[in-house]
């Protein structure tokens, strides 16, 4: 099986702080990672290279062969951890948006999503809740059909009904061919649906395995096995 991402001797400095440290990491085509780790532990760093926001580091990155950049940009669809739309325009606009700018946006398959989840088209970004607004940007992310997909907290500070319901929209809309990076500190509630795990702290990658792997050998779950690494430190 090819490898989609492939990060080697990665080094990211903010003046002297070392936010990545040597980092190396390989990820299979078809996979779903999870990327477990507390605060400054450089996982946001990571994501923002890989999404090509960050463009500055020493060492190699490789998506499906390209640097980050204007190519890479093509076929990996990012959800950040903050919105970035614009509060005065309506679900509609931002539909029209990703339908202009992304060849690779299905927007069938986005109106799907968002009458799925409960989205109304005329709807405008600022009167919708923080669930809400996260229903929308995984709905335009997910209706990209992208080689990678990066998911950064995607369920951090919503409510448990949405929570479930933005779980039940990524498992129902993985491609099998495509490859998702998952970062999160909320492991017990998505842990079911990793494949792979990546533990990083102090800019390293200290553990990647295979899910069930860590389960099998260590006779804990996911979630138990990050409180055992990084003693129940969960802020992100």
């Amino acid at each position: 099986m090819n490898s989609i991402v492939q990060i080697s001797n990665l080094t990211k400095k903010y003046n002297n702080n070392i936010a990545l440290d040597n980092l190396n990491l390989e990820i299979k085509n078809g996979t779903v990672v999870g990327l477990l780790g507390p605060n400054g532990s450089g996982k946001t760093t990571l994501i923002k290279i890989l999404s090509g926001l960050l463009r500055t580091y020493s060492g190699e990155v490789l998506i499906d062969g390209e640097a980050p950049g204007p190519i890479t940009k093509s076929y990996v669809s990012y959800l950040p951890d903050r919105s970035v739309l614009n509060n005065f325009n309506k679900i509609s606009d931002c539909v029209k948006f990703f339908e202009d700018f992304f060849e690779d946006f299905n927007t069938s398959k986005c109106k799907n999503l968002l009458n799925t989840l409960g989205l109304k088209e005329s709807s405008k970004i600022k009167s919708l809740s923080k669930g809400m607004v996260e229903k929308l940007h995984l709905s335009l992310i997910l209706a990209r059909k992208a080689k990678l997909y990066i998911l950064d907290e995607p369920i951090a500070g919503v409510d448990p009904v949405a929570r479930d319901e933005i779980l039940n929209a990524i498992i129902d809309n993985i491609e099998p061919e495509s490859t998702m990076i998952i970062s999160t500190h909320l492991v017990r509630d998505i842990e079911n649906i990793f494949d792979e795990v990546a533990f990083i702290s102090n800019g390293k990658i200290i553990e990647y395995d295979i899910a069930e792997n860590i389960r099998t050998q260590s006779g804990i779950s996911i979630d138990e096995k990050y409180k055992e690494i990084f003693g129940g430190v969960y802020n992100d």
